[in-house]
């Protein structure tokens, strides 16, 4: 192996960089120096089964890899790629002697940005939720297609993950090992037809492969994905479903399923529907994205000759692939009343109670209205979006969306006024087509308070000002047989109350 004890001196010596102090940070497979503004990254001179770096030139190929992975979704990160070189008078950064290593050089940004710590703050808040799932659709819409057969890539993952769990048995347990297993094994044999059809759709995409909350930075306010994985193009090549499954595993982990679900949301929203059946996978993608994080959690513990510290966690995590796996049937919510009265808020609040984490989908008429208008969510549209007409095409798409989703076997919540019987009668009639019950919940709050909350409303997809309430109130809407509840009170008290009224205390 390359002895590269030269270069790190170099690399860490403050004089290269122009007098400034130098942090450095290894890991398995790189050693990073922290200098000013910059970052610079070499790989390390190893081998192991997966990864081989052990000459420069296959160091020099990784690194550029990494660069072409990473600079189109991060260019405010990656720079380029520079030689140290031999010279004369010793070694130096970018000069025209020999290369003896290759440098990833990167701009710093501040720890603080990455989204782990950002989670770890508590200010992972729902816009930024948003954000985060919208900034991911647009990513793997950018991802480029491979041929590869989606239901095979599972398969081999499975295979592994058997493979290197029989030697874990004693730390994990064996029967949760097999139930795993054969659970997992199950759900891919009734979902290979629906992977396999996503992979013709051009749904298998070389995609980040490692999407988790610290691999993911603030730049500007929005959420950039780097450190795309780079070393195995079967490892991130994946369905994009999948891909996505790794961070909505990891917030769910953290304990944020809520905002895993409105990023989960997001993302399908910014995907037009196109990928609302897909959720069917979605149980088996969380539960193989839980199992894979477990497995390196004991596998780390090996390498750093602490045999057994995370076996806990680890059998925590296989337990969460055990749940993903046996999913409960799916509910419809609908939730109504005149605008101001705490439907997107409590829709909120409910999400994440419905069926498996990350929670119910939720589908908001006022987002549906915004997506078929081609708009940007938090512009105002005009009278004319709001006809007769065009009340039917939104609630149409909205109740396709949701069947689609139902089908796949997700809970939905639909979030909008249904003043209108009919769309309430629509809403039940989709309930019956699918089988599964619908339950309707209708807000009341005083005039005033509806009138206040409205008009206070800042970047939001709802239009709704006082005269829109005003003119609502007037056709003296009624909750039918839905549930009525009051929500003049604190949204807590709200949630709590609704939680009651459909049994998820």
């Amino acid at each position: 192996m390359q002895d590269q004890t030269e270069a790190v001196r170099f690399l860490s010596d403050p004089a290269t960089h122009g007098g400034a102090p130098v942090e450095r940070v290894e890991t398995h497979g790189a050693f990073v120096f922290l200098a000013g503004s910059q970052a610079f990254k070499i790989k390390r001179a190893v081998r192991y089964d997966y990864m081989d770096l052990s000459t420069l030139a296959l160091r020099h190929r990784m690194l550029a890899r990494e660069l072409e992975l990473n600079r189109p979704a991060a260019p405010a990160i990656y720079r380029d790629l520079v030689a140290v070189t031999r010279e004369p008078e010793g070694l130096a950064l970018g000069g025209p002697g020999e290369p003896v290593e290759w440098v990833l050089r990167m701009w710093r940004f501040p720890a603080e940005d990455e989204l782990s710590a950002v989670a770890e703050r508590g200010a992972l808040d729902d816009r930024l939720a948003a954000r985060l799932g919208r900034s991911l659709a647009a990513y793997h819409r950018a991802a480029p297609v491979r041929s590869s057969d989606g239901a095979a890539l599972v398969e081999a993952i499975l295979d592994e993950l058997g493979r290197v769990f029989a030697g874990m048995e004693d730390g994990l347990g064996a029967e949760r090992i097999a139930r795993f297993g054969t659970q997992a094994r199950d759900m891919l044999a009734r979902t290979k037809p629906l992977l396999r059809a996503r992979s013709e759709a051009g749904r298998v995409r070389r995609g980040h492969g490692d999407l988790h909350l610290r691999n993911l930075v603030l730049i500007e306010g929005e959420p950039v994905p780097f450190d795309a994985l780079e070393f195995d193009e079967t490892l991130g090549t994946c369905d994009i479903l999948y891909d996505l499954a790794f961070l909505l595993m990891d917030l769910d982990h953290r304990g944020l399923t809520r905002a895993a679900g409105i990023a989960l949301a997001a993302w399908l929203f910014e995907m037009r529907g196109d990928e609302d059946g897909g959720l069917a996978a979605l149980p088996l993608f969380l539960a193989v994205r839980a199992a894979i994080r477990g497995m390196v959690l004991v596998q780390t513990d090996a390498a750093r000759g602490a045999p057994g510290h995370s076996d806990a966690e680890a059998r925590g995590l296989l337990d969460e692939a055990l749940r993903a796996l046996s999913p409960p049937p799916p509910r419809l919510l609908a939730i109504g009343g005149v605008s101001g009265s705490g439907k997107t808020v409590l829709a909120a609040a409910l999400a994440p109670r419905l069926g498996l984490p990350p929670g119910a989908i939720h589908l908001r008429s006022d987002l549906e209205r915004k997506s078929r208008a081609g708009v940007p969510t938090d512009r105002r549209l005009g009278g004319a979006a709001y006809g007769e007409d065009a009340r039917h095409a939104v609630y149409g798409q909205m109740l396709a969306r949701a069947g689609a989703i139902l089908a796949a076997g997700w809970p939905v919540i639909l979030d909008a006024t249904f003043l209108d019987p009919a769309d309430r009668a629509a809403a039940r009639a989709l309930a019956a087509e699918r089988g599964v019950p619908l339950e309707g919940l209708w807000l009341e709050a005083p005039p005033d308070l509806l009138v206040a909350r409205v008009s206070t409303r800042r970047s939001d997809a709802s239009d709704a000002d006082e005269a829109v309430v005003r003119a609502q109130l007037a056709r003296q809407p009624r909750a039918g047989d839905w549930r009525t509840l009051d929500t003049g009170r604190p949204p807590e008290e709200v949630a709590h109350s609704a939680c009651r009224a459909l049994g998820l205390d």
